[in-house]
């Protein structure tokens, strides 16, 4: 049988009249070519002389070779009067089982050729887009472009196995948290949205916001979210409950373009784009704490400096202010700029602050004596592309572009940043030179993706975007006023921009990410290296390494095994040492090594089963190199980061099961004392102390009752 299905909610079955086994390959285009050649000569020297008319009739040989498909049967999936569009489907050949999906979001599950109705249910108010089904057949995934809707959908139990749904317009910001391990997103569709940089999961949304989001951020303890919006709030919802614990409001309604909070979480800011003020809030309290004035424009951006209590705020009116928290929020510097200033961000050290303005540059500055220290020239860098509706080349459109986002790296040598443009470019602080460009897409599909434009959809009137067949007026298609960032949604073609709205560095100094027209981006810094010896002579060979190994010179192997970079290596020498051994080997480890023990540590304990062994070698290289390692305390703090993400999540994944042995404890104790053992009565049991055996003989008691009661 051949199955097809239309638009209009039509399903053909036909039926052919050949058995698989009588089916032949079809011969390749040369070898049918030469064939048909030969047939005609053949033809023409037979009929020498004769006068042909019309077309010859197929040999019975060629009819025999076609094969035929009859209709056997015509089903509709729409009632009668209904009109529904199917806008996707999906067949499994071994269950026979038909998937269809509509434009209204509700999906048919069919078993044919019988066309019997197994399911119908509505998943979403959007048209399903695309539909696919798992090997076996028991999970089917639908896709809804509109909503950015993800779902896996379980037919047999009716339930559903993930359910994930991104923002619905453009994401605007994102933080990570402290530890590396989650990543805040805030959209204009006014919801903020928490992901797990692991399992790339989004597991909360919170949806209290009225307008959309402008900023996002992390507390210092990773327990508690701050968002800024156009409805006039700022929010701070609890990682631990999930809810809206305190809102933030100022005296009169303002919209919050810019957010942040102090390294101690006490202190939140927002800065209003309309009344050009700056408020300041208690976390603790809730209230308002003051109002800052003195700008004389927009407040484009906030951020406090990680290691005093300075704000600096940038503004439109091409200056930046750094206000003094312990002096009574004085202003304590302005630093004046040839152009607007679009965003501001400090080194991790608080040392130096960097701030990219409406011209193109970034400049860098010595917020402590109010002096510039180096300028980059970005304009050039960001290679902006023509978008359908430009009257102007890409070249001359670039010359009005800048960077709109900031972001330094975990160590302060880099500096990530972009605009409206397809590239992120990374540039070296020190040397101010680019280091490398990455491009966020390939996707034509978005406007301003393409240096020049494709001469296809050029006429002699210019091009096609410029006319509108629709209208008889003169004046064609509506070209968007400047500063427009999403287009005219109402147009009939509506094509949405590509631009980098926010980025950041995770905490871990190993990826950073980027809100984009495409999404969320995470890109890995470490991912491509595979081979990277350090410090490598003609002694250091897995055989010799092996060697040493065998000798029991553990604190030899495991120095050239570092030396060679090999991490199977490593992680094989590492296990060979005896548990009673670690202690002697990490007394024993020259200090350049214990960094590099430490950055392995940190990425074997997220593969590595054996957990309890390496939290004794992270344990005893901290207690031992602590002194030490506290002296470069700026330069390893990456690495530090990492090796607590790594063992927060192991200690989350265990502190469940715990939670769970100790319900499952406490149930086997109630049990026990309903049913009158003698064993737990005459014996006082502390669930915190209680031994294994006891812990075994209540369990066997629970699991002989089956539990009963």
């Amino acid at each position: 049988f051949l199955y097809t299905v239309s638009r209009d909610g039509a399903l053909c079955v036909w039926q052919c009249d050949t058995e698989l086994d009588g089916l032949k390959p079809m011969p390749p285009k040369e070898a049918r070519q030469k064939k048909n050649v030969k047939d005609d000569d053949g033809f023409l020297e037979e009929h020498k002389g004769e006068e042909i008319h019309g077309k010859a009739n197929p040999n019975e040989q060629e009819r025999r070779e076609k094969v035929k498909y009859t209709r056997v049967a015509k089903y509709f999936f729409n009632k009668e009067g209904d009109f529904n569009n199917l806008t996707s489907a999906a067949y499994h050949k071994k269950t026979h089982l038909l998937v269809t999906g509509f434009a209204s979001g509700i999906f048919h599950l069919h078993e044919l050729p019988d066309f019997n109705l197994i399911h119908s249910l509505s998943i979403s108010d959007q048209r399903i887009a695309s539909i696919s089904i798992n090997s076996t057949g028991d999970w089917i995934a639908f896709g809804c472009s509109g909503l950015g809707q993800l779902l896996v959908w379980e037919w047999q139990s009716e339930s559903y196995v993930l359910k994930q749904q991104g923002h619905f317009n453009s994401m605007v910001s994102l933080a990570y948290s402290p530890d590396g391990q989650y990543i805040v997103t805030g959209g204009e569709d006014g919801k903020v949205k928490v992901w797990n940089t692991s399992s790339s999961f989004c597991f909360v949304t919170f949806t209290d916001h009225s307008s959309g989001v402008t900023a996002v951020t992390f507390t210092s303890n990773g327990y508690v979210i701050l968002s800024a919006s156009l409805d006039g709030t700022v929010r701070a919802f609890d990682l631990h409950r999930y809810r809206n614990f305190r809102t933030f409001t100022s005296p009169r309604p303002s919209q919050f373009s810019c957010l942040a909070v102090d390294s101690s979480g006490e202190i939140v800011s927002a800065g209003s784009q309309d009344s050009f003020e700056i408020f300041i809030w208690s976390m603790q309290s809730g209230r308002l704490l003051d109002v800052l004035s003195g700008h004389e424009g927009p407040i484009s951006s906030l951020s406090f400096n990680p290691m005093k209590c300075v704000l600096a705020s940038g503004s439109w009116d091409k200056t930046v202010k750094l206000w003094d928290m312990l002096d009574s929020w004085r202003t304590k510097e302005t630093l004046m700029l040839n152009s607007d200033v679009l965003v501001v961000a400090f080194r991790p050290d608080g040392k130096e602050l960097a701030v990219a303005s409406l011209n193109g540059q970034i400049t860098f500055w010595d917020h402590e004596n109010a002096v510039q220290v180096g300028s980059i020239e970005g304009r050039h860098d960001l290679q902006m592309g023509r978008k359908e509706l430009d009257k102007i080349t890409a070249k001359q459109s670039a010359k009005g572009k800048s960077f709109t986002t900031l972001c330094y790296s975990a160590d302060g040598q880099s500096i990530l940043a972009g605009g409206l443009s397809k590239f992120v470019c990374i540039y070296n602080v020190k040397e101010q030179i680019l280091m490398k460009k990455f491009e966020i897409s390939c996707n034509f599909s978005l406007d301003a993706m393409e240096e020049y434009l494709d001469r296809r959809k050029m006429t002699e009137f210019g091009s096609m975007a410029l006319i509108d067949e629709g209208t008889g007026d003169e004046d064609g298609v509506a070209i968007p006023l400047p500063g427009v960032k999403t287009g005219d949604m109402s147009s009939r073609h509506f094509k949405p921009e590509i631009r980098v709205t926010c980025l950041r560095f995770s905490p871990t100094g190993r990826s950073w990410a980027a809100t984009t027209t495409e999404g969320l981006l995470i890109y890995s810094l470490d991912a491509g290296l595979i081979f990277d010896p350090f410090e490598l002579d003609i002694d250091v060979t897995p055989s010799n390494i092996r060697k040493k190994l065998h000798q029991k010179e553990y604190t030899m192997a495991i120095v050239m095994a570092l030396k060679l970079n090999e991490k199977k290596l490593i992680q094989e020498v590492i296990e060979a040492i005896p548990g009673n051994e670690v202690d002697v080997v990490c007394s024993s480890l020259p200090d350049l090594y214990v960094e590099k023990v430490l950055e392995f540590l940190a990425s074997a304990f997220e593969i590595s089963c054996h957990l309890e062994f390496y939290l004794i070698w992270a344990h005893k290289l901290l207690m031992l190199h602590g002194q030490k390692l506290k002296t470069r305390s700026q330069k390893l703090l990456p690495m530090i980061q990492f090796l607590q993400k790594s063992i927060q999540r192991h200690f989350e994944d265990v502190s469940k099961l715990c939670e769970w042995n100790i319900y499952n404890i406490k149930y086997a104790l109630a049990i026990s004392q309903q049913r009158g053992v003698k064993r737990v009565a005459e014996t006082s049991v502390d669930e915190d102390d209680l031994e294994s055996s006891d812990s075994d003989y209540l369990m066997q008691e629970v699991h002989s009752d089956n539990f009963s009661s």
